[in-house]
């Protein structure tokens, strides 16, 4: 048996399906995958996403010390900003992709993967200065997701700000009665809202923003949907398309690498491996043939094994077979043909450009067209 977030009561009375997944017993389904992939892309899902770690870090020194260890640019987040950006070894491995949020002046907050909070941790602690507070929250913290189109219309009624709120920016106000860390963020490829709220409240606050979500369309999700979602956005998966034998740069997250912030662990490395060249590279691809890919399968060209699926399924949304795959830089261009081994057959596919869905550019009040999103984090 796995930790239980303190959504898990209301797992059993909406009929989840139950999985392990980093440790936790987690719903891969409520009513159904598909029917919870297509809500949120037409209408709106909840998710249950408090497995995720939360690590506070307090202190003057605290922007210095997170900007060691990320790629991003810390000294650009104002207080209520938030920014996607990963953490790597000094290799240029990843070690995790995580979002940092500045809470105040000396408060920042990080949103770590449930599966590597230990060692984020650890590493945290390993190269936290004296002076600098690092905190675990997690326990004490829940993390809902609201996503689709009309997560914003159901945040307002809730009694929330969403309208008000900008892609990767974040306010603490009221839901439904319940005090709240408010972020726009999400892992769809839609529109939507992270709430963070104490771990003792989180129960009420599922329980009321379905109630008040009801009319709209809004249904429970779970990690199922999730998966087809971020990868039919050609978001990432740590343990998947990154890890930490997988740098960034062959991630495809380059644009989450600023070169110009200063020293960070793991800069060294990315830096030669950019300037000498990619010999391998993440790339999508459809199946011509009918078959699912699947995480681990063989990727070949002319029978010689060139790289492996990292995600695949079905597609709800874009209504094909998709993948992601790590494969040699010379077969990534858009258009080459690959062979996916699935059961010992070859399969025919074909490397198209990413994402393999791009939500319609509804305008986003207070955030311009489109809305936030992150690369992975979960």
């Amino acid at each position: 048996m796995g930790k239980r977030t303190p959504i898990y009561p209301a797992y059993r009375e909406l009929g989840a399906k139950i999985t392990e997944f980093g440790g936790w017993d987690m719903p891969v389904q409520f009513s159904g995958i598909l029917e919870e992939h297509r809500a949120v892309r037409r209408q709106a899902g909840l998710f249950d996403v408090s497995h995720m770690g939360e690590v506070e870090v307090i202190g003057s020194g605290g922007a210095a010390f997170i900007q060691r260890l990320v790629t991003g640019d810390v000294g650009r987040l104002v207080p209520g900003g938030a920014m996607y950006t990963l953490m790597c070894r000094p290799d240029g491995g990843t070690l995790d992709d995580l979002l940092v949020y500045r809470l105040d002046a000396d408060r920042y907050l990080l949103v770590v993967n449930a599966a590597t909070t230990a060692k984020d941790l650890g590493w945290l602690r390993e190269h936290g200065p004296a002076g600098v507070q690092i905190i675990d929250r997690t326990d004490e913290t829940a993390l809902l997701a609201l996503q689709g189109p009309q997560a914003t219309a159901i945040l307002e009624e809730a009694g929330g700000f969403g309208v008000e709120l900008k892609p990767f920016h974040a306010r603490k106000g009221t839901v439904a009665g319940v005090p709240a860390l408010v972020s726009r963020t999400g892992y769809t490829g839609e529109d939507g809202f992270e709430l963070y709220v104490c771990a003792f409240q989180a129960l009420k606050l599922w329980n009321e923003l379905l109630r008040i979500g009801r009319s709209r369309g809004l249904k429970p999700a779970g990690l199922g949907a999730r998966d087809t979602l971020r990868l039919e956005a050609a978001l990432p998966l740590y343990g998947h398309e990154l890890n930490e034998d997988i740098t960034p740069l062959e991630a495809g997250l380059e644009m989450f690498v600023k070169w110009e912030a200063g020293e960070f662990i793991g800069r060294e490395a990315l830096w030669d491996q950019r300037q000498k060249g990619l010999t391998r590279k993440l790339v999508g691809f459809v199946m011509m043939d009918r078959g699912i890919p699947r995480s681990g399968y063989r990727v070949e060209v002319d029978g010689r094994e060139i790289g492996w699926v990292t995600s695949g399924s079905y597609g709800p949304t874009v209504d094909q077979n998709i993948g992601l795959a790590m494969v040699d830089i010379a077969f990534s261009t858009p258009g080459q043909r690959l062979d996916v081994v699935v059961r010992g057959r070859r399969l025919a596919a074909q490397v198209v450009e990413k994402p393999f869905y791009r939500r319609p550019r509804r305008r986003v009040p207070g955030g311009g067209p489109g809305a936030a999103e992150t690369g992975g984090a979960q």
